[in-house]
């Protein structure tokens, strides 16, 4: 009769390091998606994320025990082992990019090209039904300095054009964006200032955040200012400025091609 060597036991460790990835995965899949497509409120939403993140260091400290226990023992599961690993690294390395912006820039989640008398977000009913009744207020002095000091380039934009021709390049280029425009107004009353309010989202969780633009006619020229705020958190990771940035060069770029 023939003997079958008995199989040398798996690491549990392993063994868990891949069902916690595993699980990480499924649990960020469903809440970017739920939040992307508005089917899930934003802070439940990222409360799942959380706990998919939690789940992913789980798995990697799983797979550091199993390859000391596979190490010293010989049980099978390198591959369970490092596959958790690897699953859960891939799915660490966004928020562990956020974590090395957040480092390295200001805690800002509103940014202006006008530091000193920031564009004003619309009141009307079409507005905050947009923002769902949210009106940024005016962050402190300090804040605009810390601004300064991190995004020197935001500046305001002056391009040579009357008012109402910037105002409709102005449309023109948050709609080229991609930016949802939830209230405008064309240059004139006693300042002869116009206004766009638009409602750009997030790359990947597809999050709300706010742009009012304004529109003041110079003697020859227009003054463009733009205010980007993100409407959940106290740092946007220099999101909002690179909004900012972008719009600029959609501006200059739908300017150069009239």
């Amino acid at each position: 009769m023939r003997h079958l060597a008995a199989d040398e036991p798996v690491s549990r460790a392993a063994v868990w390091s891949r069902r916690c990835a595993l699980f990480a995965l499924a649990l960020a899949a469903i809440a970017v998606i739920a939040l992307r497509g508005g089917t899930l409120d934003v802070v439940p939403g990222l409360a799942i994320l959380a706990a998919a993140f939690a789940s992913g260091l789980l798995a990697i400290l799983f797979a550091a025990a199993a390859v000391v226990v596979i190490w010293r023992t010989g049980r099978r599961g390198s591959g369970a082992a490092i596959g958790g690993f690897f699953m859960a690294a891939a799915l660490l390395a966004y928020p562990g990019w956020l974590a090395a912006k957040a480092v390295r820039l200001p805690l800002l989640y509103d940014v202006t090209t006008d530091t000193a008398d920031p564009p004003n977000f619309s009141r009307s009913a079409r507005a905050l039904a947009a923002r769902g009744g949210y009106v940024p207020v005016d962050p402190a002095a300090e804040t605009r300095e810390a601004q300064r000091r991190a995004y020197p380039d935001v500046q305001p934009i002056i391009i040579d054009l009357g008012a109402e021709d910037a105002y409709h390049l102005v449309l023109s280029a948050a709609v080229a964006l991609g930016w949802k425009v939830v209230d405008q107004s064309p240059p004139g009353g006693r300042a002869g200032l116009g206004h766009v309010d638009a409602v750009d989202r997030t790359l990947i969780l597809g999050l709300p955040d706010d742009v009012t633009i304004r529109i003041r006619p110079l003697a020859d020229r227009t003054r463009i200012d733009v205010r980007s705020v993100s409407r959940y958190g106290r740092h946007d990771f220099g999101t909002n400025a690179a909004r900012l940035r972008r719009f600029a060069d959609e501006l200059q770029g739908e300017l150069a091609a009239r």
